[in-house]
């Protein structure tokens, strides 16, 4: 059996890789052979069918970069916004929506004072049901406001005070 100059028989070391150090102009040793091979089995990550290799679908790797972009509780509000019909009920639904989410706050715009009022006393359902199914949102008060109202203080003429109440007559 032929020797390299370590002494180490030249038999241990596959033939394929003798010829390529051989080609490469260095002599081939069992000695450097074992430390690359050894090498290689603590490389895991390029391991076929080893642990963390499975193919993952498309909704965990959305998951995994919504998690660590810290996006989770942006989008359960989203979530609550497109759901809205679901969560307050579809009459309900028609007559407001969601405008704002301030500090665990949601303010909830009606149709009118009466369906804000009428909001106001089923508070406790609509906060519970958005508790239950979008915990991440963070969702601790809802707000219901009426419709907007006209505002006097606008535009280029305007001035300082109370405005036009001598018109009303």
């Amino acid at each position: 059996m032929p020797e390299t100059d370590t002494g180490a028989p030249a038999a241990e070391i596959p033939e394929t890789v003798a010829t390529y150090l051989r080609l490469r102009g260095l002599e081939p040793s069992s000695a450097s052979w074992r430390r690359k091979k050894r090498r290689r089995r603590d490389d895991d990550e390029n391991q076929p069918f080893t642990a963390g290799r499975d193919p993952k679908g498309v909704a965990d790797v959305l998951a995994d970069l919504t998690r660590e972009s810290g996006w989770d509780r942006e989008l359960a509000r989203e979530d609550v916004v497109r759901a809205w019909a679901e969560v307050a009920g579809e009459g309900t639904a028609q007559h407001t929506r969601p405008v704002a989410f301030t500090e665990g706050a949601l303010t909830v715009q009606a149709d009118s004072t009466a369906w804000a009022k009428q909001l106001q006393l089923m508070r406790a359902h609509i906060l519970t049901e958005i508790v239950r199914r979008f915990p991440e949102a963070g969702v601790e008060t809802i707000r219901f406001v009426g419709p907007d109202v006209p505002s006097w203080k606008w535009g280029p003429r305007t001035i300082p005070g109370r405005g036009p109440r001598d018109t009303y007559g």
